[in-house]
């Protein structure tokens, strides 16, 4: 009894540990090709891409360390002053529009009407439609001469109507009136989750309670999609500070600095003027503005959470 005991009591205590271990390295193995893809594609770059901020260095010869003297630069740079503003300017027009755009498409098309599958469909469709065919379209759309738009403004009243993608004044509205069409879709279909998760009895209770449309938006509909819309703001916010694609197709950053961005200015540094250094402490700017506005909005979801 006395050699049986310890060998029974041993058994057991080797089975989790091994099953332990087979489940590490099984979920080890599902991990490692996103991460290692992750490391060289994103993790590699970027840290590149700090030290080369710190360097005068292009494609045709050796680097040399400057230090700070990069964002010194920067700073004192109108073009890059410009850029840094027209960005926050486009971002704070661009994400409430496209949120408050793409919410109301959300709760319309969350009732079950008659074609709903179609209308879902279209309201996306612009998201996955090619950026140069929407520059084009758009830029005969806004034609200040000859195009529809200014043709219907002159038809209800306005003698002289915007220059739209020409004027110094209108062409960055006219971009976040594109850029919010072109992402209501996608937009919508992350708000549709969200509104699949809010409970039917909180409506109905609120309904027997007496409250109408509007109460039970803002008391019932809004607090559920909270963590919705804090990812929606979130990616939202992010991907407008990094608008490149879109301007560069439809205005080039014109007319004169009108449009351009930080993405832009980044662009023109690097690969047209060849300055790799400054284009990457710009890079550098750009992050920091990134991570200091998630890490803003993170905080404040948290204390409306508490």
């Amino acid at each position: 009894m006395t050699t049986t005991t310890p060998a029974r009591s041993a058994l057991p205590r080797r089975r989790p540990s091994r099953l332990r271990a087979r489940n590490t390295l099984l979920g080890w193995s599902f991990i490692l090709p996103n991460f290692l893809g992750f490391a060289l594609l994103t993790l590699v770059p970027v840290v590149v891409m700090f030290y080369m901020s710190l360097t005068d260095w292009n494609i045709f010869g050796s680097s040399t360390f400057i230090g700070f003297d990069n964002f010194q630069r920067l700073f004192s740079d109108g073009t890059f002053v410009t850029s840094f503003v027209n960005t926050i300017y486009y971002t704070v027009l661009h994400v409430p529009l496209t949120i408050v755009v793409s919410l109301g498409l959300a709760l319309l098309l969350n009732n079950k009407l008659r074609g709903v599958a179609f209308f879902r469909t279209a309201a996306f469709f612009p998201y996955i439609t090619s950026i140069v065919a929407i520059a084009l379209v758009w830029n005969l759309l806004f034609s200040p001469d000859y195009g529809p738009i200014n043709e219907a403004l002159r038809f209800v009243g306005f003698a002289e109507p915007p220059g739209w993608l020409t004027s110094p004044e209108w062409a960055m509205p006219a971009v976040v009136i594109i850029s919010t069409w072109r992402d209501m879709g996608y937009y919508m279909v992350l708000f549709l989750a969200g509104l699949q998760t809010v409970p039917r009895e909180l409506h109905e209770a609120a309904r027997v309670d007496g409250a109408n449309v509007v109460h039970r938006f803002f008391n019932v509909t809004l607090p559920c999609l909270r963590p919705t819309m804090f990812f929606v703001t979130v990616i939202l916010t992010i991907n407008s500070l990094k608008i490149f694609d879109l301007i560069l197709v439809l205005t080039q950053g014109g007319p004169g600095q009108a449009t351009t961005v930080i993405s832009q200015f980044i662009y023109r540094k690097g690969f047209e003027e060849n300055e790799f250094g400054y284009a990457s402490a710009a890079s550098v700017v750009l992050f920091a503005l990134c991570l200091v506005v998630t890490i803003a909005q993170y905080m404040w979801n948290k204390k409306r959470s508490i």
